[in-house]
């Protein structure tokens, strides 16, 4: 094999690693602080940390879980018998099973003097679910740990050091799973485009800076009404089902488990943005970022009026202007994303799985990921609308 391709499968794997080290050190982070709030007696903020780890964690392992049975049989062979399967999902070690899946199956690949179509078609295939995996956590765990650490902070007027630690990890977790994210919707682009450095830096530079605003909001407003973001979060959480849900998503295997799909969404559209649906992303776009937008305002116009509840020392004069400042920039990088680096594909019938054909040179047929294929399909607009071809419903996951 080439030198090139060789060095290409190898970074993968490193990418695979560091990702894995990434969620453990995160991980380990929020243990240790809540270990801390327990040992200061401040068991509410320990009893939050745990919780939000707790739900995050049995919500990964459910997606994990249900797509492993919606695969077809013999996909991921070999693999541990199914009870074995389920229990590892049952004490919440599914995720990482997936990642050392992952990381085993890209050495074996980059090991391999030729490697075979179907392995390389495996290892996306693995690769793509973990993103996935990797960005709902990031939403459902380590931006509200990060929110909450923040408001933490604002209301004690201090932060400790692993506090900051925490702080790190957060964001060093979002910027990862982000990027990654990015990353694999690139891999199923038809035209097999590769990932460029500067889409990759801009796409990752406007979601963190509109992102930033928007949990410096939450946070602050949570510093000053610890007990009533739960009802704001309720709310607006509730709305933002009901939008889901009237878009018509269409990504699980059953009805059931749809419904935890778009309870995840609607986490994610709280504090950012990600499309579900075809057609007119534009105006949802829009919608979401004036809503979001509206809301923000609302609470830094309630909290704005109730500063003096804050202990002194919060140099709330420069986060207010950098947070406006972080906005404005984040809104002129996403306008110029969409405008000059968003590609339009042509989706083909035949080209679907977005890097190989159906069968390889040795005659087997190759995995094909639709879970990814189908948000890559929401994601990048279309060339011609009459030649796209969307994954049909009976399609099976795993194999075509």
């Amino acid at each position: 094999m080439p030198w090139l391709p060789r060095a290409a499968l190898l970074w993968d794997v490193v990418l695979g690693f560091l990702g894995t080290a990434a969620f453990l050190i995160d991980l380990g982070a929020d243990l240790w602080a809540a270990g801390q709030y327990v040992l200061s007696g401040r068991y509410l903020w320990a009893a939050l940390v745990l919780a939000l780890l707790g739900l995050a964690s049995v919500a990964l392992q459910l997606f994990s879980w249900v797509w492993l049975r919606a695969d077809p049989a013999g996909l991921h062979e070999p693999q541990p018998p199914g009870r074995c399967l389920a229990l590892l999902h049952l004490v919440q070690l599914g995720y990482l099973y997936r990642c050392v899946q992952g990381l085993q199956q890209g050495l074996l690949v980059w090991q391999q003097e030729a490697s075979s179509e179907f392995d390389l078609a495996y290892a996306d295939f693995l690769t793509m679910d973990i993103s996935m995996l990797r960005l709902f956590e990031t939403f459902l765990e380590t931006t509200p740990q990060l929110t909450l650490v923040l408001a933490i902070v604002l209301q004690s007027g201090r932060a400790e050091p692993y506090q900051w630690v925490s702080i790190g990890t957060s964001f060093m977790g979002i910027s990862w799973a982000l990027l990654d994210y990015h990353r694999a919707l690139r891999t199923c682009l038809p035209s097999k485009s590769p990932l460029g450095l500067g889409s990759s830096v801009v796409y990752f530079l406007w979601n963190l800076l509109l992102l930033w605003p928007r949990v410096l909001a939450v946070a602050l407003f949570s510093a000053l009404f610890p007990y009533s973001v739960a009802l704001h979060f309720l709310g607006l959480w509730l709305v933002l089902l009901l939008w889901v849900w009237l878009q018509g998503t269409d990504f699980m295997p059953d009805a059931r488990s749809e419904w935890l799909y778009r309870a995840t969404v609607a986490t994610i559209l709280y504090f950012s943005w990600f499309n579900v649906a075809e057609g007119h992303t534009r105006g949802r776009a829009t919608i979401h970022l004036v809503f979001l937008l509206s809301d923000s305002i609302l609470v830094a116009v309630t909290w704005s009026t109730h500063t003096n509840w804050l202990p002194s020392g919060i140099p709330l004069h420069v986060l207010l202007p950098a947070s406006g400042l972080c906005f404005l920039l984040g809104l002129a990088l996403r306008l110029a994303y969409y405008r000059w680096l968003h590609p339009s594909c042509c989706w083909e019938p035949d080209r679907v799985d977005g890097t190989r054909g159906f069968r390889s040179l040795e005659g087997l047929q190759l995995p094909h990921n639709s879970r990814m294929t189908r948000l890559a399909q929401n994601f990048f607009p279309r060339v011609r609308e009459e030649e796209a071809a969307l994954p049909r419903k009976e399609e099976v996951n795993g194999v075509l």
